[in-house]
C-alpha cells in the first residue's frame, strides 16, 4: 500500500556519492544502498512530515546533491 508524499511510510532518497554504512545512525536508520552509478539510496520508514524534513534537512547539512524523494512500497 502506498503512502500519500510527506506522510508516514517507507520513503526513498537518493544522493550523488556514496555514504558508508556509519551514516545510517545519524540518518535515524535508513538503510544505505550504494548503486553502481555513484549513488546512495537511503530507504526507510519515515514516521511523519516532521520527520521527512528531518532527513533533508541532514542530506542539505551534509551537501550531496539530492536527486529523487520517493514514496516506496512497505517491503515483505
Amino acid at each position: 500500500m502506498r503512502q500519500p508524499p510527506g506522510g508516514s511510510g517507507y520513503h526513498e532518497l537518493q544522493i550523488h556519492g556514496h555514504l558508508d554504512d556509519h551514516w545510517s545512525t545519524w540518518f535515524d536508520g535508513m538503510v544505505l544502498v550504494r548503486g553502481d552509478d555513484g549513488t546512495t539510496s537511503l530507504r526507510g520508514l519515515v514516521a511523519d512530515q516532521a520527520a521527512l524534513h528531518g532527513l533533508l534537512a541532514r542530506v542539505r547539512d551534509l551537501g550531496p546533491a539530492l536527486i529523487p524523494v520517493e514514496v516506496i512500497d512497505v517491503p515483505d
